[in-house]
């Protein structure tokens, strides 16, 4: 009787392991290029064993120039204070794409940049609308994620990523 209550318990725990690993969406193995061509799979991107910020714009998408402008003016005090690394996945489709480079470029943005020319990565990762903003852990599990951008939105962004660096200690 008592072996049978342990072992029920123990599966019982191991079901609810799983469950939860199910639940845990992970960066999508799906190819991107860099802002000189090269392919690069994007589940494989990491900041070490720091946060990472990933958000999806556009060229076109007015909301989303903003708050990458509103970004890079806090950018170096982020990752000094925190370690995150920001990288900004261009949704722009392969007519536009050769527009992304210089437009950074010019902007003078100073974060990482992909291309998802054919929206591989945008509909793996359930995004409808840019700008579209997820945080992911050390292990490339996405934690936290939000849609839209209003004025001092990147704030908010900072502030979970204070929460969850705090959460980390604990």
């Amino acid at each position: 009787m008592k072996n049978t209550i342990i072992l029920t318990f123990g599966l019982l725990f191991i079901l609810t392991l799983n469950l939860q690993s199910q639940n845990t969406k992970t960066l999508p193995k799906v190819n991107v290029k860099d802002l000189k061509g090269n392919t690069i799979d994007f589940s494989t991107i990491r900041n070490g064993d720091k946060l990472m910020i990933v958000n999806f714009w556009a060229t076109w998408c007015v909301p989303c120039i903003r708050e990458l402008n509103n970004i890079h003016k806090v950018y170096e005090q982020w990752q000094t204070e925190t370690g995150v690394k920001f990288i900004a996945v261009s949704i722009d489709d392969a007519r536009s794409s050769k527009k992304v480079a210089p437009f950074v470029a010019g902007r003078g943005w100073k974060f990482d940049f992909y291309l998802d020319e054919n929206s591989d990565l945008k509909r793996a990762m359930g995004v409808t609308n840019p700008p579209h903003t997820f945080i992911v852990n050390s292990r490339g599990e996405i934690v936290w994620e939000h849609a839209g951008y209003a004025e001092g939105g990147e704030e908010e962004i900072i502030k979970k990523v204070r929460e969850l660096l705090e959460a980390e200690k604990k």
